[in-house]
């Protein structure tokens, strides 16, 4: 009904517009007494053979919910009732900030994938934080962070900082972003020197901690292999915990969408079925060449089962959607979950 009905409405209206619309949409439904079960109750998958203990943190089922999709840390406990295993919210900066100029997020339904040049569009962490207090889940939530488009990047350490500290006791575990390509020069700090000075920070920082929470680092799939050995060296001299590959892509290649049409949207980072394999690619390399020395939660371009089963195999531990949950519907954690049940030995 998503895909016959619903989408084709929904694909009427501008993309971000049709974002504000669902997320105010989601809020007032799950208001409604009695929602909130029946929606767990036709929506959640559980079995032991899903479930998955990893960094210290047990996930009900590997299917979550990527960075960019509920920035604010407004929907997490209704995405939560949708079957999701983990939640990542963000991606969140020291202070709030209203991203690029609009528009900023194009659908390409020929390629079934999205453009996005947001740019860290967030209220800031002292919101986020406001949100995070009213968790009702018991469901993982990870808190994705960034610096603001206005910290230089000598001073970027600070900002990954200050989130990281105000932040530690309202999510369960970290991702760094450093990867995407909608913030002006954000990936200079791609450079090994610079990663390892803003990972070695929040490391000593999370040691002196009672209990620590785990630190990873999410990564471009515009990235070469050299680049992708420093990023094995980096996990292994600061001790983080692991890698989500992979953030979008700067890549037009192979698009069924018209040149003048790519064109026209213009810079931009790129998910969804176009990044499927590069993201693959990513993950397989990370883990061979490393020997599965630290766990990989695989995203790009899953919009089934069969993409899910395609990243675990190449070594992911656990995957997340976006654009998938954009073109195949709220129930697509469940979807998934129920085939793997099928596919998994």
């Amino acid at each position: 009904m998503y895909k016959s009905l619903f989408r084709p409405l929904f694909f009427l209206i501008s993309p971000e517009t049709i974002h504000h619309l669902v997320v105010k949409g989601l809020k007032f439904f799950f208001k409604i007494p009695g929602k909130a079960w029946f929606v767990r109750k036709i929506s959640q998958v559980n079995h032991p053979k899903l479930e998955k203990e990893l960094f210290g943190l047990k996930f009900r089922n590997p299917v979550g919910i990527a960075a960019g999709f509920d920035k604010q840390a407004e929907i997490y406990n209704e995405l939560a009732n949708l079957g999701f295993g983990f939640i990542e919210v963000g991606t969140i900066t020291p202070v709030g900030q209203p991203g690029n100029p609009q528009p900023r997020l194009f659908r390409l339904p020929c390629d079934q994938g999205l453009i996005n040049r947001m740019g860290f569009n967030n209220d800031g962490v002292e919101h986020a934080i406001r949100n995070l207090k009213k968790r009702k889940t018991d469901t993982i939530i990870g808190g994705n962070i960034g610096k603001n488009t206005a910290t230089p990047n000598e001073k970027a350490v600070d900002d990954y900082v200050f989130c990281f500290e105000q932040l530690f006791e309202h999510v369960d575990y970290f991702v760094v972003n450093v990867s995407c390509p909608n913030i002006t020069d954000l990936q200079e700090l791609q450079d090994q020197k610079n990663l390892v000075r803003i990972l070695g920070r929040l490391q000593e920082i999370n040691l002196a901690k009672s209990r620590r929470k785990p630190i990873l680092l999410k990564v471009s799939p515009d990235l070469n292999n050299q680049q992708l050995d420093e990023v094995i060296e980096i996990v292994a001299e600061t001790g983080i915990d692991g890698v989500v590959a992979t953030n979008t892509t700067i890549s037009r290649n192979n698009l069924q969408t018209y040149a003048r049409e790519i064109e026209k949207i213009g810079n931009g980072g790129m998910s969804g079925k176009p990044i499927r394999e590069r993201s693959t690619e990513v993950i397989r390399y990370l883990s061979e060449k490393s020997n599965k020395a630290f766990p990989i939660i695989g995203v790009g371009g899953i919009f089934n089962a069969e993409d899910a089963i395609e990243k675990l195999e190449a070594g992911a531990d656990l995957i997340q959607v976006y654009t998938g949950f954009i073109y195949e519907g709220p129930f697509i954690a469940k979807k998934i979950n129920k085939k793997l049940l099928r596919l998994l030995p």
